[in-house]
């Protein structure tokens, strides 16, 4: 990394051992080191590991990455380090980085990961040509509930495509606090939510879970809502909502 500038590098999917050899290279580079810590989350062994892998690091929440007046001032002078689970152009937040980067004539360079999407539909089985639109699922907040993820797995369903639905890190909506991942349990009670305002019957879908992807405790559960709402353990979750399935999906959703 041989120039100033902002460097958005991807950590992979929260096992930091799947770090790209440039992604890491440009890490340890950085003047400066930033992990955002609102749009996606590591495993807590992997933080307490990230300092000795990688160099010192802070955490940066929502308000600093969407307001980034500070990191691209100290982008001007120094290398700086955004570092984000996963991929780190999945999310729009940092595409806009990219944009007021360029606004500003601030160099902005990325190094990407591997993302959540690339593995759930390898690792499960789902051919990813059928995926329609991802969505989240977000916490409830008092009597507010968005019905627009389930409208977006019915229109998906009508075109007989799959869904991705990830699963909301943060109850409180504001992206400061500590997040408190959503769990298999809350996740159907909204999943049933959404549907007795839409008046639709969501009991007989096939719902497949997928558990810590791309770390030592992935899993993969397979079952109905009901099912999944039981499922113990884990830290970070989301939903596949298959359509119709071609017959090597079903034999590989069948493994679990």
């Amino acid at each position: 990394m041989e120039e100033n500038g902002l460097w958005l590098i991807g950590l992979g999917p929260g096992d930091l051992q799947q770090m790209t050899v440039a992604a890491l290279d440009a890490a340890r580079d950085a003047d400066h080191r930033f992990l955002e810590g609102y749009t996606a989350l590591l495993p807590p062994r992997e933080l307490a590991n990230m300092e000795a892998i990688i160099g010192s690091w802070e955490m940066r929440m929502r308000s600093a990455v969407e307001e980034p007046n500070d990191l691209l001032s100290l982008a001007r002078s120094s290398k700086v380090a955004l570092l984000v689970v996963g991929d780190p152009l999945q999310a729009t937040t940092h595409v806009d980085l990219q944009l007021r980067c360029d606004e500003l004539g601030v160099p902005c360079h990325v190094q990407h990961g591997i993302s959540i999407t690339t593995i759930v539909t390898g690792a499960v089985g789902l051919q990813s040509y059928r995926f329609g639109r991802q969505c989240t699922f977000a916490y409830p907040y008092g009597d507010y509930l968005p019905t627009s993820p389930l409208e977006i797995i019915l229109a998906n369903r009508e075109r007989d495509l799959h869904t991705l639905a990830l699963l909301d890190l943060d109850p409180s909506g504001m992206g400061e606090d500590e997040q408190q991942p959503m769990t298999p349990e809350i996740a159907i009670e909204v999943l049933r939510k959404m549907a007795q305002k839409l008046d639709v019957d969501v009991e007989g879908w096939t719902v497949v879970l997928c558990s810590d992807m791309g770390t030592g405790d992935a899993r993969v559960v397979v079952g109905a809502s009901g099912d999944i709402a039981e499922v113990k353990g884990g830290r970070i979750h989301c939903l596949l909502i298959p359509a119709s399935l071609h017959d090597v999906e079903a034999t590989a959703l069948a493994r679990w």
